[in-house]
C-alpha cells in the first residue's frame, strides 16, 4: 500500500483493521491478488521518481515557452468558471521568473505529489492497462502506457493545487505559484491523454467537466455549511468519482466491456477513499472538514459520534458498488484478484482513520467547532 502517512500501511496499523488482518492474512500466503499488487506497488517505487523528474521537465518547457502567460492564466480561469485560483497580470511575471529555475519547481511538483489519491492510484492504472491490453490482445506499447497514465496520473494531481489554493488549508507560502502552473499542468494531461485517440480523449473532457462541476458545487457548500443537503454533498462527489472513473475507463482505452466496469470500480471506490479523507483531515483539523459527510450527518443527527459512524456506513457503501461491478467483469479476467486486493486497502484505510479517530478523543473540538 501507498499514501501520504505510511503509519497507515504499518504491520501494527493492519493488525488493528479486519481487512488489514485480511491484508496481512494474503500476504503470509502469497495469494495471487497480494503477489500481482506487490508487483506494482514495486513498480510505483521504482518508477515514481522518474515520473516526477519528468513531470516537472515537461512544465517547465511549457512555462519557458509560453509568450502570454497572461492569457493563458485568463483561459484557466474561463474554463474553471473561477478567478480565485488564477494571477493578477501584475504577479505572473515574477512568479514565472522563480519557477523557470527546474529546483523551485520540481519542489512544487513533489508537494502536490505529496497526494493520498496520486500515491494510491499510480500502482491501480498500470495494472489496468496491463489487464486490458492482455484482454483485447493489444500489442504491448510502453510509451502509450506512459503517456495515458502519466496524463491521468497529472489531471487528477490537478485537483491537489486546486483544492489547496480554494481550501488554504495547507501550502499557504506557495499557492500563488499553484496558480501560475495550473494551466500548464491541464495543458500536459491532454496532450498526453489526447495519445489514446479522440475517443479516449472525449471521455477524459467529460469527465473533467463533471469534476469541475463537483468542484464548484464543493466551493459553494463552504460558505452556507448548515443548508447542505444529500444531495448537493453527493453531487460534489463528482470532484471524485468523475475524474477516477474516467481515468479507469480510459485504461481500457475506453473499449467495452471492461471500459465501464473500470469506470464504477474506480469510480466508487474514490468515493470510498474520500469517505476516509474526510475523517483523515478532521483529526488533523481537530474539526470537521467543510464540506463533508462527517459535517452534513452530524449536523442533521446533532450528534457528531454519530455523523463520523454513518460516514463509515456511507464509505463501505460505496465500496460495497465497487466490489459489485467486479460481477460484470469477464470470466478468467486476468486481475479479477488485483482490484479485490485493492478494494481490501481501501477498506484499511477508512477503518483505519475511524478507528484513530475514536483512540484520539477529540468529540468536544470537533462539537464545539460545528458551524451554527
Amino acid at each position: 500500500m501507498s499514501g501520504k502517512d505510511e503509519s497507515v500501511t504499518s504491520k501494527s496499523s493492519l493488525m488493528g483493521t479486519k481487512s488489514g488482518k485480511k491484508i496481512i492474512k494474503q500476504g503470509l500466503f502469497k495469494s495471487k491478488g497480494y503477489r500481482q499488487f506487490n508487483q506494482y506497488k514495486e513498480e510505483y517505487e521504482t518508477k515514481f521518481p522518474e515520473f516526477a523528474k519528468r513531470f516537472t521537465n515537461q512544465l517547465l518547457e511549457q512555462i519557458k515557452a509560453d509568450s502570454s502567460p497572461n492569457v493563458t492564466q485568463q483561459k484557466f480561469g474561463e474554463e474553471v468558471g473561477s478567478t480565485d485560483i488564477i494571477l493578477e497580470s501584475s504577479q505572473i511575471d515574477p512568479i514565472k521568473s522563480k519557477l523557470e529555475n527546474v529546483d523551485v519547481l520540481n519542489d512544487r511538483v513533489l508537494r502536490i505529489l505529496n497526494s493520498n489519491f496520486v500515491k494510491m492510484t499510480f500502482p491501480v492504472f498500470n495494472a489496468l492497462f496491463d489487464a486490458s491490453t492482455e484482454y483485447f490482445h493489444d500489442n504491448k506499447d510502453p510509451k502509450l502506457r506512459e503517456d495515458i497514465v502519466d496524463g491521468h496520473i497529472i489531471a487528477i494531481d490537478l485537483s491537489e493545487p486546486m483544492d489547496r489554493i480554494v481550501d488554504r488549508d495547507e501550502d499557504l507560502d506557495y499557492l500563488d505559484d499553484y496558480k501560475l502552473m495550473n494551466p500548464y499542468i491541464l495543458k500536459l494531461a491532454r496532450d498526453k491523454i489526447a495519445k489514446g485517440g479522440e475517443e479516449v480523449l472525449k471521455q477524459f473532457e467529460n469527465g473533467f467537466k463533471d469534476a469541475r462541476v463537483g468542484q464548484y458545487l464543493d466551493t459553494k457548500l463552504k460558505q452556507n455549511p448548515t443548508a447542505i443537503t444529500e444531495k448537493e454533498l453527493d453531487e460534489s462527489y463528482k470532484k471524485y468519482r468523475s475524474v477516477m472513473g474516467t481515468a479507469g475507463s480510459n485504461m481500457a482505452l475506453s473499449r467495452e466491456p471492461l471500459g465501464e466496469v473500470f469506470q464504477i470500480g474506480m469510480g466508487k471506490a474514490s468515493e470510498s477513499v474520500g469517505c476516509g479523507n474526510e475523517i483523515e483531515d478532521s483529526i488533523r483539523d481537530k474539526a470537521v472538514k467543510i464540506p463533508s459527510w462527517p459535517l452534513y450527518y452530524s449536523l442533521s443527527t446533532n450528534d457528531v459520534r454519530k455523523g463520523f459512524e454513518l460516514t463509515m456506513e456511507r464509505s463501505e457503501m460505496y465500496l460495497n458498488d465497487a466490489r459489485k461491478a467486479l460481477e460484470r467483469l469477464p470470466e478468467n479476467f486476468s486481475h479479477r484478484a488485483f482490484l479485490e486486493f485493492l478494494f481490501l486497502t481501501v477498506e484499511h484505510y477508512s477503518e483505519f482513520w475511524y478507528k484513530r479517530l475514536q483512540k484520539e478523543n477529540i468529540w468536544s473540538d470537533l462539537t464545539s467547532k460545528l458551524p451554527k
